[in-house]
């Protein structure tokens, strides 16, 4: 009998915690969410179920291509709840990505979300870096029509490797998934981390860490 409700204790823990791994879970049809709202919670309040509109569930523009013109070559659209207020509790999200020719989308890591990629056009270098101690690096060469996945919260990368522009659409594991770019993270943050922790922890000189936060 102990034994029974051993194996059911540990039962009811693992499923506890998988219910914890992604975004709240719906209890009605929907949650629209309400930017108004001055309450804060863990995700967005509610709309009131009678104030909602299908625009609420509509979002146009990723046929647009984005301004690839700046210093990484690429740009991001992104379709998360708060452009699709619709979206709220449903734990999804989607990105157009847009990358110049031999643009890249940066070494970055989604820390709520896992993403899958879909290539509409072009070829790209992809890849990401698993947890230590490990850090081994998992890439592909991907063409049109090609599927990769990047884990949650592993740093991962894309780049065009060609001389035409390449489009992905990437759906991601929550409503509002976030990004962190590393190096704006690490050169760029307000204030700037100090000199000395990072000049150690790359293992370069001061003034070598003062040069690139001077660019982010």
């Amino acid at each position: 009998m102990a034994s029974h409700l051993f194996l059911l204790f540990g039962l009811l823990v693992a499923s506890c915690s998988l219910a914890m791994a992604s975004d709240p879970s719906p209890l009605q049809d929907f949650c629209v969410a309400d930017p108004k709202s001055k309450v804060f919670v863990n995700g967005e309040v509610c709309k009131d179920p009678e104030l909602v509109k299908a625009d609420d569930f509509f979002f146009s523009g990723l046929h647009l291509k984005g301004d690839t013109s700046n210093t990484v070559g690429s740009n991001v659209t992104t379709v998360t709840v708060a452009q699709l207020p619709g979206l709220n509790t449903f734990g999804i999200s989607l990105a157009r990505i847009d990358f110049a020719p031999w643009g890249i989308n940066p070494p970055h890591t989604h820390p709520r979300a896992t993403e899958i990629l879909t290539v509409l056009e072009g070829n790209l270098e992809v890849g990401f870096v698993t947890s230590n101690p490990e850090n081994r690096l998992i890439a592909k060469k991907l063409q049109k029509g090609d599927v990769f996945v990047f884990p949650q919260g592993l740093v991962h990368f894309q780049r065009n490797s060609g001389n035409d522009d390449a489009v992905v659409i990437a759906a991601l594991s929550s409503q509002n998934p976030g990004a962190i770019t590393i190096a704006n993270a690490v050169f760029g943050s307000d204030p700037n981390i100090n000199g000395d922790i990072l000049a150690k922890a790359f293992q370069v000189d001061k003034k070598v860490v003062r040069q690139i936060q001077s660019k982010f």
